[in-house]
């Protein structure tokens, strides 16, 4: 499962131009209408299409997806269904009203019954492919840019999440720029760099 602190209209956008196979999302609702040449993307609006992530979901198996795009994971049933899913081999994207990488593992893992959580844990850390976090900030040319922090999921990220020793992922952000990995701050440091943003957008997000 990939989790994205982003629009799905963004990752949706990315993932129709360069994924082919059978892409099926819900939506709520749905904001643009994506075509692609390399696949087939059936989208789903909630309220006309279906009245429950949770029950979607399970529909959604007898399509036979490659993937699979949830607008939101709203409450305990959408989440569990959707790590579910990515435990078949489906390659799963959600979205998640969270600020960073950190807070998107603990606000899975605590939606569920404490007698859960060692079990939610588990799934996540062999089931998590990576988190992208996204804010827009002012770009230095007018109208807003990309800024993002970056988790990929390793040996080492997967035993802090089984273990729920998420305190831990934020140095380990900070040191996995080998694996792909960015903190906020760091790619704040290459949008300056590149003149993306100005000195004083800079300074600011620092303190976000």
């Amino acid at each position: 499962m990939q989790c994205v602190a982003i629009p799905l209209n963004r990752a949706q956008s990315n993932i129709a131009e360069h994924k082919g196979g059978h892409i099926v999302t819900l939506e709520d609702p749905i904001e643009f209408e994506f075509k692609s040449d390399k696949g087939l993307i059936r989208q789903r609006q909630f309220g006309s299409d279906f009245t429950s992530f949770p029950e979607a979901l399970k529909r959604i198996l007898r399509q036979d997806p490659d993937i699979i795009m949830i607008g939101e994971m709203r409450d305990l049933e959408t989440i569990a269904a959707a790590l579910t899913m990515a435990e078949t081999g489906h390659l799963v994207f959600a979205t998640l009203h969270t600020p960073n990488a950190v807070q998107t593992i603990d606000r899975i893992v605590d939606v569920f019954p404490p007698y859960q959580q060692s079990q939610i844990r588990t799934q996540l850390s062999l089931s998590l492919k990576a988190i992208v976090a996204q804010r827009l900030i002012p770009c230095r040319h007018g109208g807003r840019t990309a800024h993002r922090e970056v988790l990929i999921n390793n040996t080492a990220v997967s035993d802090i999440i089984r273990d729920g020793r998420t305190q831990e992922l934020t140095s380990v952000i900070q040191t996995g720029r080998d694996a792909g990995m960015c903190t906020f701050q760091k790619h704040a440091k290459e949008l300056y760099k590149n003149d993306e943003i100005d000195k004083e957008t800079y300074e600011w997000t620092k303190d976000l």
